[in-house]
Parts: structure tokens; sequence; C-alpha cells
């Protein structure tokens, strides 16, 4: 028994002393807890909204202010006109437009009714059925306070429309994310292990003694998984396309640029994974837990980034995951051309180079 107690002691001390092993016990698990809370929410918060106020009666401002005010909702735009409404969803920013009728308060008090219409952005089913839900509930509790001063009750109708997925089909808001995801995880990850394969079998020598440069040999790894993701990326727009009725709205040939872009974005930060990677599966545990978790949870694939705290928001703008789906959806489901995505388009070009020359300079020519 005393010799096994020295064993198990040996045992602790040899994991005390590991820095890896230790943030795979206590790290990781802290890290995903911490990640999940504050992710996997239910409410909303801070959601952007346009109004247009056909009436501006005192009414409409009490009920507008107390949208604004619940600390949901944050009012980004004031609509004049029917045409702004669709050029301000596709824009990317609000998430709801609330429209009042002509003469609102007028018709509230003589005809005990009047109507509001909400139009929510349904390319993410999920949000806009909760968007569109907790306004109504601002305004019921706005008509239960209303009512307690008069004797006849006044009844608010809203309508609800839902643009761009009007039945609500999630496949809308799921191919997208599961597009960037498998695109980011496959690519990152045949790349990352390339390198780390090569300095295991020990064929590295062979490659370091050519003639060529560093970013040529980071190159040539790069060639070979490009031309199979772009297959892969074909596959799965068809699959979507034709299986599950994702429609295309906007320019295939620009969604096929934009997808071409993400892939050697992915490529190269796997690149980069793998210079700094001993071995092979060094290459894949970085790549997994690097990559996976941040692509699920802080892309805006499943849970809306506004909802997230304010560190976790930051966090989210460097996730190449979350500008790609930007653009597919805007490409996909509004139909929008360059003009509404450069901004993403030149963020994802900007992140490429960077992980690109980042790579090449890391990239060893003598092995040690």
């Amino acid at each position: 028994m005393k010799s096994f107690l020295s064993f198990v002691k040996k045992e602790f001390y040899h994991i005390f002393r590991d820095k890896k092993t230790m943030l795979i016990l206590f790290g990781i698990p802290i890290a995903q807890v911490l990640l999940f809370g504050f992710v996997i929410t239910s409410e909303i918060k801070n959601v952007k909204i346009a109004v247009w106020d056909k009436s501006n009666d005192y009414i409409t401002q009490e009920i507008t202010n107390k949208i604004t005010s619940s600390g949901f909702f944050e009012l980004n735009t004031i609509i004049n006109h029917q045409s702004e409404i669709e050029k301000t969803f596709k824009k990317g920013k609000v998430r709801e437009v609330i429209i009042f009728e002509h003469d609102f308060a007028k018709k509230l008090h003589k005809e005990k009714k009047a109507n509001i219409q909400l139009i929510a952005d349904a390319s993410d089913a999920n949000s806009a059925n909760m968007i569109a839900n907790y306004t109504k509930g601002i305004i019921s509790n706005y008509m239960i306070k209303h009512n307690e001063k008069i004797k006849l009750p006044l009844q608010i109708i809203t309508k609800e429309r839902m643009l761009y997925n009007e039945s609500l089909k999630d496949v809308y808001m799921f191919v997208p994310g599961i597009m960037a995801m498998i695109l980011m995880l496959v690519s990152a990850m045949m790349t990352s292990i390339s390198v780390a394969r090569e300095k295991e079998m020990g064929t590295m020598e062979v490659i370091l003694v050519s003639p060529l440069k560093p970013i040529q040999i980071l190159l040539g790894k790069v060639t070979p998984y490009l031309a199979l993701s772009i297959i892969n990326a074909v596959i799965i727009i068809a699959l979507g396309y034709f299986v599950f009725q994702m429609p295309i709205i906007g320019s295939l040939s620009l969604l096929m640029s934009e997808t071409i872009l993400f892939i050697l974005l992915a490529l190269s930060l796997g690149i980069l994974i793998s210079t700094a990677a001993a071995n092979q599966q060094v290459a894949m545990f970085i790549s997994m837990f690097a990559l996976l978790l941040p692509t699920i949870l802080l892309s805006g694939f499943i849970f809306p980034i506004e909802n997230m705290p304010l560190i976790l928001q930051w966090i989210s703008a460097i996730m190449p995951p979350k500008y790609y789906i930007i653009i597919l959806k805007n490409i996909m489901l509004k139909g929008t051309g360059l003009l509404f995505v450069w901004k993403e388009t030149l963020i994802l070009i900007v992140m490429t180079f960077f992980f690109i020359l980042l790579s090449a300079k890391k990239f060893k020519i003598r092995l040690e």
C-alpha cells in the first residue's frame, strides 16, 4: 500500500507539472461552462428595430417609448416610406419594423380598435418569432394599463409578417450555418494535419531542401485542398437547394466567389495551426477546440450575437464564420449583391492575407 500511495503521489506531481494537462483538466471545462452559460439564453437584448409612424400622435409615441425603454429593443431607424422597409432589412442591422396606421389614436378612441403591423427578418426563424412575441407582449401590457383608466376597453390588433421566410422554416437558418461550420472544420482540419504529418513521417527534410520558398510550400499544400473543398461546397449548396429547398435568390456566381474566399481563409488558418503543432494529434485537437465551439456558439449560427455579453460580442467580431453566415443569408435569402456585403467580404479578405502571411512567417525552414 505504501508503494501504491507513493506511485499515486508521483502521478499527481506529474499532472501538476504538465501545464497542457492542467489546461485540459480545468481550463477547457471552465471555458465551456462560461461560454454555454452566457451564450445559451432564450431572452433577447438590444434588438435593433425601425419604426414607421404614419400617425405620429401621443399614443404611438407612448407605445414606441414603451418598446424602446424595455431594454429588449433599440430604435435604429425612422422609416417614412414603404420602399425603405426592404432596404433597411438588407442593410442587416434592423431585425423588425413596426408600422402604426394612419390616425392611430383617433381610430382607437372612436372605433375602439387600431392596427399595428410587425415585419420581422425571418432569415433567423427562431429569433424572428421571439422578437415578434416580445413586441406583442409589450403592446399588450401597455393596453392593459391603458384600459384601467377607461370604462370601455380599447383594442390594438397586431398583425405579423415574416420577411424572407414566411413559413418560418428552420432550414433557412441551419443551412448557412452548417455550410460555414463544415467548410471551416473540414478545410482547416485537413490542412492543419498536412504539415504536421510531414513532420511526423520525416518527409519535411525533403521539402525543406527543395528550391521552393516557404510561401510556395504553403500554397502548394493549400491548392489541392482548395480544389477538393470547392467540390465539397458545391455538393453542400446543391443538397441545400434540391433536398431542403433552400432558395438562392441572389447571384450564384457571387455566392461561389464568397464561398471560395471563405475556403481560402479556412485553409490558411489550418496552415497556421499546422505550423504551430508538433504532430497530427495536437493539430486535430487545436482545430476542433479552437474552431468547432466558436463556430457554433459565437458566429450567430444558432444564438443571436446581440444577446451575448459585450466581451463575447467582441470575441465574435474575430470569428470568420460570423461574416460568412451574414453573406450567405444576404445572398441566398435576401437576394442582395456585393453592395450590401462588401464590408464582410473585405474583412474576410484581410483575415485571409493575415493568416497566410503569419503562416509564412512562422513556417520554420530548419528542423529542430
